[in-house]
Order: structure tokens, then C-alpha cells, then sequence
């Protein structure tokens, strides 16, 4: 494995040993394909025609949905020493508004469709059609210091304005050294579908493309496209979150229409997975080893992997602590607990701080740990499994209660796809639990059924005293479960 150079740029960490190796391939009736040495000339002359019109340290935003020109975009801003700041073009007009007037942004890129062009109006700063052309031209990649600014990441927050999350061009680095596995030219094929302004879809870009791997970019999820692309271009690796796959497995028929044997990875990442998804994706993907990672956007996607003496990942856990990586595990009192607790998290991936925020404190202790409010239990074998959020925690008649637990009781459940706990105001305990299922093929449930199931599991107080169940589990921009949609969908159901 070969990068362009040794920078201390990011943007440099592209393999440079294939020219005429596939890079990038448009998933669909287009099918374009960039060699290396072609996504090399137009990073170099999209870089150029930057350079022009922003300095160094400056922000560029890219709003835009999935492309190979939004790749190209994004590494020519770093190439610059511009810092790159993605968008989602699926915020609604004054949340997309708010955020590039937040980033302080010096240009702004679109993908030039009528929609979001005429959406976005006149933000304030100069607007650019990202795959428009641009002269070709060479250019020298900026100097940069391996501490300056490379992206800012937004995180995918449920109320309030996101918060822009600084990387720097070190901290990206380390990643990419820690994920990319050199491969033959053309013998691995990697396919995005996921949101490229989500860490879970970049980084897997920015590895593969740094490993020497085929990127087949589609430009949104679509089970029906997903399955198309991963056919057509005979894919290796695919990465995304389980609500994705849940959508997948919910099509039988396009998966039996589907050769999908060229799958040997699956990477499930950024929510949590019920442990009967895994079964399921066995099935439709035989050849596919499946990995369930974790990762926050504060402190990178490194934090686990596989046992050390090769003890087999128990299905839904995230595996044990990655061995350049610190994790400790913190109770209620800030004390270190070796059962359960809220992760906390030291790597060099750590963030930079918060993006023209000085009203936000960092979550980073004293000594270096990005405070994820994430809930692990470890088992005996040192086996991390996701119990919830610390913030999703609510109290129900002086208990606590933690979303997820209940949540894997109801995925245990024979006929239980998915399940989403919610609290809902309660005017004797405060607040109590109340659950949305989404459920298996061809199976039935009452809802007294599912509650008795959690009584069976778990201590009364932490049953749904209602369950609802849905054809689908609504999903936010970032294909996660829209928990804030569904409480206020709780409270109106029991209003009414």
C-alpha cells in the first residue's frame, strides 16, 4: 500500500501505487468509472479551481448527496488546506440555513439540483455547482500542520442545533492507519450508500481509497438499488447501520433475485443491532463475515475489535477494546466500574473541539476521555454490549430506566423484528416506559403478548405499559430510529 505522498495533509492518503486501477465507480444508469490516476487529475484540478476562491484554514461546506464529484470535492478542499464541512441535504431549508451560517463558511458547494439549489436561496456566501467542470490543472498539495483543522463532522443530535465536531488532519490519519487493509488492485469492491456527512460512510470511504479498493458510490439507500449495485458490481464490503439491513431483510424477493455471494464483509456500525439481525444477514449474505463496530464522531470509529486469544464476538456485541485504544468504563459517581457503565474513550482520534461553539464544553475529561454517555456491559470473556444511552436513561417511580435493556428483551421475543422504547410523562412515577415494535414475516403479536414477555425479563417497573406495533420503524437523515418522532407519536396516541 502506497500513498500519492507523505504529507502531513490527509487528503494525500490515496493509494498511489494503481493509476489505472478502478477508484470510483457511479452506482446506476451511469456507471462512470474514475481510475486512480483520473480521480488523481481531478482532485488536483477541482483543488486548483479552490484555490482560487478560499485560503487556507478556510471553511468549505459541501451540501450534497452522495457522488463520486462529492469525494472528489471533499478531498481537493483538505488538498487545499481548506477544512471540509458536509452538510445533509435531507435537513429541512432553516436547518440547512442554520448550520451554514454556524460553520462561518467562505463558499458552499451543491450538487447543482434544482431542489436544493432553489431551497437554499441566498445563504450568504458564494454557491458552487460541485460537479461542475473545471480546467485541468495541476496542483501541489498546501502544507499543513498535523494539528490544523481537516473536516468538521456534524453530529446527528435529535433536538437542538447539531454541533460541528473539529478533526484534525492527525487525528484522521491515525484512523485510516488503524481500518485500511491493503488489497490487490480490483480485488476489493466497497459499497456506500450510507450518508458520506456521517462518519460511518467517510471513513470507509477514506480507508478503502487508501488501501488501493474500488468505491462504488450510490447516491441514497434504496433496499431495491442497494441489492441492485451490490449484484452488478460484485461487491466485497458493505457498511452501514442495522435499520438499513432490517430494510433489506424486509424484501425477500429481491434478495432471493440477487447473487449477493460476492459479500465478504459486512460492517454493521453507529446504532445498535438486535442480536436476531445477525442470523437473518448469515442468510442472505452466506459468504459475509459480520463485524459490529461502535464508534462516536467525537472520538472516531476505532474503539474495538476482536478478542485477542480469537473468542468468537457474541452476536450484538461490539467485541473488546482495540488495543490502541483506552476505554474505561464509569458509574454515576465518576468511579471506574469493570461491569457496567458509561464508556469513556482515549485515541488519538480524539476531536479538536467544537466548530465556532465557545458555548459548548467539549465531553473530554480532565485526563483525555471523551465522556460518550454510552451504556456498556462487559461480560466474563471481556465482551462490550450497547445498554443505551445515559441521556436516553429516564426514571420511572425512582428506578432507572435504560431504553436499550428493555429493547433487547422485546428482540428476543419470537416474533419481534425491531423494537423502540420511549418514555412518556406519567403524573404518579414521573415518567414510564412505552415500546413500538416492528415484527418478523408472517408473525403475529398481541400487545398484552409483548408486555408480558418483558415482565417475564425484566423488574416491573421497566415494562412498556403500552406497545405499539408498525409496519416500519421511522428512521432520522442518518438511518438511525427517529426516538424524539416516536415520543411525540407516544403522547399523542395517548392523548387521543
Amino acid at each position: 500500500m502506497s500513498a500519492r505522498t507523505t504529507t502531513a495533509n490527509i487528503a494525500d492518503r490515496v493509494a498511489g501505487d494503481r493509476p489505472e486501477a478502478p477508484a470510483l465507480i457511479a452506482a446506476g444508469a451511469s456507471g462512470r468509472q474514475w481510475s486512480y490516476a483520473e480521480f488523481e487529475a481531478a482532485v488536483q484540478s477541482r483543488a486548483a479551481d479552490l484555490h482560487g476562491r478560499v485560503t487556507r484554514g478556510q471553511a468549505v461546506g459541501v451540501l450534497a448527496e452522495n457522488s463520486p464529484e462529492w469525494l472528489v470535492a471533499f478531498y481537493a478542499i483538505q488538498r487545499m488546506g481548506a477544512v471540509a464541512v458536509p452538510i445533509s441535504p435531507k435537513l429541512p431549508t432553516e436547518g440547512a440555513r442554520e448550520l451554514i451560517a454556524v460553520s462561518e463558511l467562505s463558499l458552499l458547494l451543491v450538487d447543482g439540483r434544482e431542489r436544493t439549489g432553489a431551497r437554499i436561496g441566498d445563504v450568504g456566501v458564494p454557491v458552487a455547482d460541485l460537479a461542475a467542470p473545471v480546467a485541468p490543472a495541476t496542483f501541489e498539495t498546501v502544507a499543513v500542520s498535523p494539528e490544523d483543522d481537516a473536516m468538521v463532522l456534524f453530529t446527528s443530535g435529535s433536538t437542538g442545533l447539531p454541533k460541528g465536531v473539529r478533526l484534525s488532519h492527525r487525528s484522521h490519519s491515525w484512523v485510516i492507519d488503524q481500518l485500511a487493509v491493503p488489497t490487490a488492485p480490483g480485488a476489493a469492491r466497497v459499497l456506500i450508500a450510507a450518508p458520506m456527512y456521517h462518519m460511518n460512510a467517510l471513513s470507509n470511504s477514506q480507508r478503502a481509497l487508501y488501501a488501493g479498493a474500488t468505491v462504488v458510490v450510490l447516491n441514497r439507500f434504496e433496499p431495491a438499488a442497494f441489492l441492485a449495485a451490490v449484484s452488478a458490481h460484485r461487491i466485497t464490503r458493505l457498511s452501514g447501520v442495522a435499520p438499513m439491513f432490517e430494510l433489506i431483510l424486509q424484501r425477500p424477493e429481491l434478495v432471493a433475485a440477487h447473487d449477493l455471494n460476492s459479500v465478504q464483509e459486512i460492517y454493521l456500525g453507529s446504532a445498535p443491532a438486535a442480536s436476531g439481525l445477525f442470523p437473518r444477514l448469515r442468510q442472505a449474505f452466506p459468504e459475509a463475515r459480520i463485524k459490529h463496530g461502535f464508534g462516536t464522531t467525537e472520538s472516531g470509529p476505532v474503539v474495538f475489535g476482536p478478542h485477542p486469544e480469537g473468542l468468537p464476538t457474541p452476536d450484538g456485541s461490539v467485541g473488546v477494546p482495540h488495543p490502541a485504544v483506552e476505554v474505561r468504563l464509569v458509574g454515576p459517581d465518576g468511579a471506574v466500574r469493570h461491569d457496567r457503565g458509561v464508556l469513556e474513550v482515549r485515541s488519538p482520534a480524539l476531536m479538536s473541539g467544537y466548530h465556532h461553539r465557545p458555548d459548548l464544553v467539549p465531553p473530554v475529561t480532565e485526563d483525555g476521555f471523551h465522556h460518550t454517555k454510552d451504556v456498556f456491559a462487559v461480560d466474563e470473556d471481556g465482551f462490550y454490549t450497547f445498554q443505551g444511552r445515559e441521556d436516553d436513561m429516564f426514571v420511572c417511580g425512582g428506578e432507572n430506566v435504560y431504553p436499550r435493556a428493555v429493547e433487547q428483551v422485546l428482540e428476543e421475543h419470537r416474533a419481534v423484528r425491531e423494537a423502540v422504547v420511549v418514555p412518556v410523562l406519567d403524573a404518579v412515577k414521573g415518567f414510564k416506559p412505552v415500546a413500538f415494535v416492528t415484527l418478523q414475516p408472517g408473525q403475529q403479536a398481541a400487545e398484552g403478548e409483548l408486555k408480558q414477555h418483558v415482565l417475564d425479563h425484566l423488574e416491573p417497573y421497566a415494562h412498556p405499559r403500552r406497545v405499539w406495533i408498525l409496519d416500519d420503524m421511522p428512521l432520522t437523515g442518518v438511518n438511525k430510529a427517529d426516538r424524539t418522532g416516536l415520543a411525540r407519536r407516544a403522547a399523542e396516541l395517548l392523548e387521543s
